[in-house]
């Protein structure tokens, strides 16, 4: 016989599906406690005893889009890849991923990220979460030469800023069918090669001259 805790853990997954389900009608707009709770065909207080708040139900919604993200991060961290081996398959895993939902139903793909967009307080430890294992993965790169002169922090922020079109999902819908694992790779490549503190002569000495 299940047991109490697996059984009230099944109805919150079935009530975060019907949660997405409405959301994904509405292409991704706000969802209220009580809709939800007519669609589950039960009461506001029996909802309750799932999710008090509607915070913790985006909470719960937001831990079921992006635990896959976190599983997928996990695995290339404690693999033995070397460090541009381990950057490349830190986003392209995930952009692969994101790729399969984009090309099975673009407009629910769409829906997720609207709703992500509107409740951002729920998604931000997951983005930091991502930045705190892209700085593991760069610590290791510097601890071999790369990045000279950067500090980690900067680096992060270098970095996301190149590979945006991969990760961030907003610029990556708009954008999906001109990215490829051939152009990442070749990205994540140029950035080992060349990506340092070092001013090479594209820097202006005395302001931006005119065209």
């Amino acid at each position: 016989m299940a047991s109490l805790g697996s059984d009230r853990a099944a109805i919150r997954e079935r009530l975060v599906d019907l949660a997405q389900t409405i959301a994904e009608e509405r292409g991704g707009a706000g969802l209220t406690m009580a809709e939800l709770a007519a669609r589950a065909n039960m009461s506001t207080a029996n909802l309750s005893r799932y999710f008090a708040t509607r915070d913790e139900l985006l909470e719960a919604i937001a831990d079921q889009w992006f635990q896959p993200m976190v599983a997928i991060m996990e695995e290339v961290l404690a693999s033995d890849l070397p460090p541009r081996r381990k950057m490349y398959e830190f986003f392209a895993r995930r952009f692969l991923a994101m790729r399969v939902k984009w090309q099975a139903d673009p407009v629910k793909l769409q829906s997720h990220i609207e709703t992500g967009n509107d409740h951002f307080e729920q998604v931000r430890s997951y983005i930091d979460l991502a930045d705190h294992y892209l700085g593991e993965i760069i610590g290791e790169a510097m601890s071999e030469g790369a990045f000279a002169g950067l500090g980690v922090d900067e680096t992060i922020s270098l970095i996301n800023q190149m590979v945006s079109p991969y990760c961030a999902l907003n610029t990556m819908v708009m954008v999906m069918d001109r990215l490829s694992e051939e152009k990442l790779a070749r990205i994540i490549d140029a950035m080992f090669d060349g990506l340092s503190a070092q001013d090479r002569g594209a820097r202006a000495v005395t302001g931006l001259r005119a065209a």
